[in-house]
């Protein structure tokens, strides 16, 4: 990879580490949908000058707006409001073996052996966490972070298929059009709404903006610009770091515990996906087109 790119993928980490504890503070104060609809609302409108022709059929972004913003933000915010902020960064690592599954659906990606292993031990390992009677969390919930993984690896492949295309001009039409399907599923779902707006105090509010900024706006813009330069499987290993951070940044934040079996379970998940990757390079072929015209590193 390109230093620059490297730079763009380190930034990434770090941000969504903070974000998983900066994103359970916020869903403390605000009803989940309605904090992501004014999320994407804030995002719009620091954003609002890159809006432009994209170059790429208009049906498409909407497509990706619905399943990024609609389902997996959706989703991923309203299972946050019954699990830790550690266990949702190491649920989002079921996005890689949804991806994939996806990209071999897709893009006819190889899955041997080690990657079915790999898989195996990535869901065992959110098992042992399930079973660590020190964390606080519910199976409705729970299942709504799960589904909001196999949502971003949705969104990924529709990335991928669309092309090299600006990530922030992207990150500008999702937020667009993400921000009203959010807004009515909050009115017609959720209740409460303005006493919540009333009532949040500044972590909060301060938690809601710094994700907004952070999150929203730099860190997913970075990664549509490396999902339009690389393939899937080579960018989304780069979200292996995270988890380890947020576990701890979380353990220091909200005092969410740190036992034996969140670790080992942490562990399993981590050395799944890796095994995933791992294969999944190894078994790339050295001269594909696809590859070389994507991967300029």
């Amino acid at each position: 990879m390109h230093p620059r790119d490297i730079a763009a993928a380190a930034a990434i980490v770090l941000l969504w580490s903070v974000n998983f504890s900066a994103n359970k503070i916020a869903v403390g104060q605000f009803p989940p949908v309605m904090m992501v609809a004014m999320r994407f609302a804030l995002i719009g409108a620091m954003l609002a000058p890159l809006l432009r022709p994209t170059g790429k059929p208009f049906w498409r972004i909407a497509l990706i707006a619905f399943t990024l913003g609609g389902l997996h933000f959706g989703l991923f915010f309203s299972g946050l409001k019954g699990i830790g902020a550690g266990m949702s960064a190491i649920v989002t690592q079921l996005a890689v073996p949804f991806s994939a599954v996806l990209a071999a659906v897709f893009f006819r990606e190889r899955t041997g052996l080690p990657q079915v292993a790999g898989m195996a031990l990535a869901f065992a390992g959110i098992y042992v966490i399930v079973g660590e009677p020190t964390l606080e969390f519910d199976a409705l919930h729970l299942g709504l972070a799960v589904a909001s993984a196999l949502a971003f690896a949705a969104a990924n492949i529709q990335i991928k298929l669309l092309g090299p295309v600006n990530g922030f001009v992207l990150n500008a039409w999702i937020a667009v059009l993400a921000a009203p399907q959010l807004a009515i599923v909050s009115l017609i779902g959720e209740e409460d709404q303005f006493a919540a707006l009333a009532a949040a105090d500044w972590r909060g509010w301060s938690a809601m903006i710094f994700t907004t900024v952070s999150g929203g706006v730099v860190a997913y813009g970075l990664w549509y610009y490396l999902l339009g330069r690389y393939a899937v499987n080579r960018i989304v290993p780069l979200t292996l770091m995270a988890p380890a951070f947020a576990i701890l940044i979380a353990g220091v934040v909200l005092n969410e515990p740190l036992t034996w079996k969140v670790l080992a379970g942490t562990a399993l998940t981590l050395i799944g996906v890796a095994a995933i990757q791992l294969r999944q390079a190894s078994s790339r072929k050295p001269g594909r087109r696809c590859d070389a015209k994507r991967d300029r590193s």
